[in-house]
C-alpha cells in the first residue's frame, strides 16, 4: 500500500534523491531559485503563442498536456526544495499570504466585518459572533 501524498513526504523524497547523488552542495538558495525560474519559463513557453481559448484547453491537447504536467512538477519540485533549504513551510507561508491579501484587497463594497455600504451583511458573508444581535 502506498502512503498518501503530502508536501512533507515529497520534500523528504526530493532530499533523499539529491543526497543519493551528492547534489546537496549544489542546492543553495541561489541555485534553486534560479532553477525554479528556468522551469517556470519552460512552462510559460508552452503557452507563449496560444490564444486565451487555446490555453484554457491545453490539457485536452495530447502533445501539450504531458509537457504542462512535467513542467508543473519541475516548478513544484524546485519550489519545495527551495523551501526545505530555507526552512520555509510552504503551506503556512501561503496561508499567511492569503490572510495578508484579504486585508490588502478587501471585497469591494464590504468593510472588514463583511457588511456592505448600507451596513447590512452582504450575501454570503457571516456576521462575526461578537456582531450578532
Amino acid at each position: 500500500m502506498t502512503e498518501p501524498l503530502d508536501l512533507a513526504r515529497l520534500q523528504r523524497r526530493l532530499a533523499e534523491f539529491a543526497a543519493a547523488r551528492n547534489w546537496q552542495r549544489y542546492h543553495t538558495p541561489k541555485n534553486l531559485v534560479s532553477a525554479l525560474s528556468v522551469e517556470a519559463s519552460e512552462l510559460v513557453e508552452i503557452f507563449q503563442w496560444l490564444t486565451p481559448e487555446e490555453s484554457a484547453r491545453v490539457m485536452d491537447d495530447p502533445e501539450r498536456a504531458p509537457r504542462v504536467t512535467d513542467e508543473v512538477a519541475d516548478v513544484l519540485a524546485y519550489l519545495l526544495q527551495f523551501c526545505e533549504v530555507l526552512g520555509i513551510d510552504p503551506l503556512t507561508a501561503l496561508d499567511a499570504k492569503i490572510d495578508r491579501n484579504e486585508h490588502r484587497f478587501p471585497v469591494p463594497g464590504r468593510d472588514d466585518s463583511g457588511q456592505d455600504d448600507s451596513g447590512q451583511h452582504a450575501p454570503g458573508s457571516e456576521a462575526r459572533p461578537d456582531e450578532r444581535d
